[in-house]
């Protein structure tokens, strides 16, 4: 079994984000960056299935030459060896991403399956695994929870309100799974010292031109904080203990 994961470059959203003047990028100047969460899961899932079934499992990242720091970690916990479609650093659209993808598959298949997370931790843009799919000529199914490989294809589930949806796909398919599809391991230190001796390939895409215009980067609105002063001194006693009654700790 050949599995192709892709993941991008995204910075680590635990701290606040502060967007770029012209509203275009994320400031990533005192930012750490991570792989997005679901591509965690994809990583880890790629790995365990040529552990249980033989194989190679590749990972590819379109992004700056910092980028194969993703991809060492990604080796670190399985990964056989990496692809590196370097740029410049801006931000690709999701057309011109999936095109430069859609070469390399062209180069390395065949693919038993492409997995994706189900969309990236910075943009969302939720289209990057269903452009190569169809510009593939693949099936695809997206927000998946399970991972099963068949005879000849394989059988997929996701969360549909309370229930899940089951499919069956033909192999070769491309898949975008979500967060909680496994819990994927932590680097070892000899993961981490082989990982460094893995093969990289690294590769300069010649970017398509842009057919999607993107307008600008919009924070959505915080709840922030709120006080509200119950009181001053013994007066306030009555009013601490509606609140701890309405808590439901009193």
């Amino acid at each position: 079994m050949r599995v192709l994961v892709c993941v991008k470059r995204v910075p680590m959203t635990g701290g606040r984000i502060v967007l770029t003047d012209d509203e275009q990028e994320i400031q990533t100047r005192h930012l750490g960056f991570t792989i997005s969460p679901h591509e965690e899961c994809a990583v880890e899932e790629a790995v365990r299935l040529v552990e249980a079934h033989g194989g190679e499992s590749l990972v590819l990242t379109l992004g700056p030459a910092e980028a194969e720091e993703q991809l060492r970690d990604c080796m670190a916990i399985g990964a056989d060896r990496a692809i590196l479609l370097r740029t410049d650093g801006s931000d690709w659209d999701p057309q011109s991403t999936a095109s430069a993808i859609v070469d390399t598959v062209r180069a390395e298949e065949p693919f038993d399956l492409i997995m994706f997370g189900n969309e990236s931790a910075d943009a969302g843009g939720y289209q990057v695994g269903i452009r190569v799919a169809h510009a593939l000529g693949l099936p695809v199914a997206t927000g998946l929870k399970k991972v099963e490989p068949r005879e000849g294809g394989v059988r997929v589930e996701r969360d549909v309100g309370g229930a899940r949806d089951v499919y069956e796909l033909p192999t070769p398919a491309v898949l975008a799974v979500l967060e909680g599809l496994n819990l994927p391991r932590y680097p070892s230190v000899p993961g981490r010292l082989r990982a460094k001796s893995k093969p990289l390939a690294v590769s300069e895409p010649e970017r398509s031109e842009q057919r999607l215009e993107k307008l600008r980067l919009v924070l959505p609105p915080g709840q922030g904080k709120q006080a509200e002063m119950l009181g001053e001194g013994p007066a306030a006693a009555p009013r601490v203990v509606d609140v701890l009654r309405q808590l439901g700790v009193a």
